[in-house]
């Protein structure tokens, strides 16, 4: 390329290397308008890295617009596996700056960043410019035209791929795979991904790749791990609406379900998807729904009904900013409080929690094992982050499914279908079992389901309902503990990942941290986190909502040692390593003055 088609806010001669010289992390953030090409141009980098032997993480950020709008993918590449961005990045790429000011506190710059922007594209936004971040202007509009049937996306995936070490055949590779055109048409794009990384080098010629290995790998979303994990476990069939950001997990069921001898059906709303899976799990097909917070609320009464008639199912909720419509298409953890207590009635039921995007995997298999063994409903708690980023991760050692219903023998003598065993669980009959008739509804009802508004049979069922769950051997599956420190740091979901980062940073400093990451919420383990918590001296929960829900649920529950603080921010801005790993630092120098 033209070197003299480049202007730089500082004199090419006095530029410090690339942000990926010599380094083992990158991050990279493109944005620009809906329709720009962000998400493609971030998924084919983040192939290309998959190819290079790098692990990496994708997370998609866009406006509340059903279509248009401002979009930014937000991409960080390693030589380790990942599980949170990075607190800044090394580069922004802009397509354009419309709305794209609305990104600044997601994509805060390192002021030894570099923003790479249009030329022509007008002048940067001030909350961009104060960052301090060297100033690449190349004309990107031109350099697309000069192509004829090319994208300003893919000039896009060339300069970022440059500046994070990637080889333009990585880049190239990754494009093919996807491509669904024509030939001509992937000609002129695969000129312009070579166009910006020429344009990339003439800037940075230091950069060099990061050193990757190569593994067996996977490129996975959290959706898509669930809906993986869900069919592995056994579902069968499939009843939703679809609604942001949950949307992605029906989406990839859809052909993997039939293919499993499954379906899946689009209703009309929530209330007839819960309803379809819960008459679908009684007929004896292991059922399943996607949903978010405004979804999960209307499906109450059903999870109810399902508690109540024993009915097994899996609910997965992935959250996102709430109350009410909220934040459609940014994270938060703040459905927990409604999962763990929001149906009438003493109702128990399991929630679960996966602990990072691969886990949605296992996590999901799990839930339908147990919902399936303890005949109850199965709620998941999934979130926007962590369904909607994809990651490069190493391919998952899964559990063999082992999902399996007590079911009642044909002409079983004296069938009670909610007899009071003493593990609370009682065969259920599916319909049509010659001989064994019963009634099945959401009213109170004796061993036998015969409606009842008898004070015994009530109190027995409930005791049933309940004995059946706390008495669960749930093994060591029920959280992931890491370290042995004096200090606690409790997490579930998403914040799982930038808790981790942060402990390993404390740790650098000298501060051993513990680090707990539930899996399973409810029913919590007390036994369990006693033993799991012996030797600490205090306990602080971190979580991405306003109020501290889980530190709230935590203490009604379980016993935490010392005075246990909350570190809970709400959405939509994520979670970040550095603001924990302070926090983590700040105890410990605390506890020092105080010995």
């Amino acid at each position: 390329m033209d070197a003299s088609l480049i202007s730089e806010s500082r004199p090419r001669t006095a530029a410090p290397p690339s942000p990926t010289t010599a380094l083992d992390s990158v991050s990279i953030a493109i944005a620009g308008s809906g329709g720009s090409g962000v998400m493609s141009a971030g998924n084919w980098l983040l192939e290309a890295a998959a190819r290079s032997g790098l692990y990496g993480l994708m997370v998609k950020t866009m406006g509340p617009q059903i279509r248009g709008g401002e979009a930014a993918a937000l991409v960080r590449l390693a030589t380790s596996q990942l599980e949170s961005l990075d607190d800044a990045f090394d580069v922004l790429l802009a397509i354009d700056w419309q709305n794209v000011h609305r990104f600044a506190d997601e994509i805060p710059l390192r002021a030894s960043g570099l923003l790479v922007c249009d030329s022509e594209g007008g002048e940067i936004p001030e909350v961009f410019a104060r960052s301090g971040a060297r100033v690449l202007s190349l004309p990107l509009k031109k350099m697309a035209k000069a192509i004829p049937g090319s994208w300003i996306n893919m000039l896009a995936l060339g300069i970022t791929g440059a500046m994070s070490g990637l080889q333009v055949e990585a880049l190239e590779a990754a494009v093919r795979k996807g491509w669904t055109r024509n030939e001509a048409a992937l000609d002129a794009n695969l000129s312009a991904v070579r166009e910006g990384a020429a344009a990339a080098r003439d800037y940075a010629p230091q950069a060099r790749p990061l050193a990757g290995q190569h593994g067996k790998r996977w490129l996975v979303s959290g959706n898509e791990g669930a809906g993986y994990g869900a069919i592995r476990g056994g579902i069968r069939f499939v009843a939703a609406y679809p609604i942001t950001p949950a949307t992605e997990v029906l989406e990839w069921m859809a052909p993997a379900l039939v293919q499993a001898g499954g379906s899946l059906l689009q209703a009309e709303d929530e209330l007839a998807s819960i309803n379809m899976i819960i008459g679908s799990s009684f007929g004896g097909v292991p059922s399943f729904t996607a949903t978010a917070g405004p979804g999960l609320s209307l499906m109450t009464e059903g999870i109810g009904l399902a508690v109540a008639a024993e009915v097994p199912i899996v609910v997965m909720d992935v959250m996102r900013g709430g109350p009410s419509t909220g934040i459609p298409a940014k994270s938060e953890q703040s459905d927990l409080s409604f999962a763990v207590g929001g149906l009438h009635g003493d109702a128990p039921r399991l929630v679960l929690a996966p602990s990072s995007i691969s886990d949605c995997i296992e996590t999901t298999q799990w839930a339908v094992e147990l919902a399936e063994a303890l005949q109850s409903p199965a709620l998941v708690l999934s979130d926007q982050f962590m369904g909607q980023s994809r990651s490069i991760v190493d391919m998952p050692k899964l559990p063999a499914p082992n999902a399996k219903r007590l079911v009642a023998e044909a002409d079983s003598p004296n069938y009670k279908r909610y007899g009071d065993t003493p593990s609370g669980i009682s065969p259920m009959a599916i319909p049509g079992t010659p001989g064994n008739t019963y009634t099945a509804d959401g009213l109170e009802h004796s061993e036998t389901g015969v409606p009842s508004s008898q004070a015994a049979d009530h109190r027995r069922q409930l005791d049933k309902r309940l004995r059946k769950l706390m008495q669960h051997e749930y093994g060591s599956r029920w959280a992931d503990i890491e370290g042995n420190g004096p200090l606690a740091v409790i997490a579930f979901g998403s914040a799982a990942g930038p808790v981790r980062e942060a402990a390993r940073r404390a740790a650098a400093h000298g501060v051993e941290v513990r680090v707990i990451v539930l899996r399973l919420i409810a029913p919590l383990q007390p036994e369990a986190m006693a033993q799991a918590l012996a030797g600490v001296e205090r306990v602080i929960v971190v979580e991405q909502n306003h109020e501290g829900q889980l530190l709230r649920y935590l203490k009604g529950v379980a016993r935490l040692p010392g005075d246990p603080a909350g570190f809970h921010r709400p959405g939509p801005l994520p979670l970040r390593p550095a603001d924990i790993c302070a926090a983590l630092l700040e105890w410990a120098a605390d506890r020092k003055e105080t010995k």
